[in-house]
């Protein structure tokens, strides 16, 4: 169970990359057993379930974007994900746990709002919980565009409050053939608590980059 002011609702408050590293640097040995079995965290299987099923895959690599402790990688590799996958989060200290699964080729700490110099193009980009309340806005996908491959698949979860309120319909409306599914983020072990976001709701946004 979760207290009245929860690592997630402090995640939700966040206010600029220095809060979102003091406050990742201090949840990351707990992330996994804590919050995530706490809360019975969905969203990372959802999102791997919507990147497969849209033929995500082939020909890698996939670039994990929010990569925290690997929660996503994990989802994409036991749903039968092959290809390479690496990763990048704000927060050395959460890609240290991921780097203890030994689920990618490189991790890189990085800051999504910013432009990436990363070391190749990808043919997938995924996103499980990094587009939501105190965290990032629609301007990074211009960032993740700008190290996509041609024809490179995006699927990336937006947290339902900050859909309209902070413009991504506007910012996805300029995307060609986006498809959104609406995902519950918690499963029903979460609705037993008294956290108040057991009932959260996503859409998961997908779309070809044309190059």
């Amino acid at each position: 169970m979760i207290g009245a002011m929860s690592d997630l609702d402090k995640a939700y408050a966040l206010n600029g990359p220095e809060d979102c590293a003091r406050l990742y640097a201090d949840w990351a040995a707990s992330y996994d057993a804590g919050f995530a079995a706490d809360m019975d965290y969905r969203l990372p299987a959802h999102v791997a379930a919507a990147f497969l099923a849209h033929g995500g895959g082939p020909g890698g690599p996939v670039l994990d974007v929010g990569a925290g402790t690997g929660l996503l990688a994990a989802a994409l590799r036991e749903q039968g994900l092959t290809a390479e996958i690496d990763g990048i989060d704000l927060s050395p200290d959460m890609l240290a746990r991921a780097q203890e699964k030994r689920l990618y080729t490189r991790l890189v700490a990085a800051d999504v709002t910013q432009p990436l110099a990363l070391p190749r193009a990808y043919a997938g980009i995924v996103s499980s919980g990094t587009f939501t309340h105190g965290h990032v806005g629609p301007d990074a996908l211009g960032h993740l565009e700008a190290v996509a491959a041609p024809g490179a698949l995006f699927a990336l979860s937006i947290n339902a409050g900050v859909y309209r309120d902070k413009g991504f319909d506007i910012a996805l409306s300029r995307r060609p053939s986006v498809t959104l599914i609406e995902v519950s983020i918690y499963g029903p072990r979460a609705r037993a608590g008294t956290d108040g976001h057991a009932d959260d709701r996503a859409l998961i946004a997908l779309w070809r980059h044309p190059g």
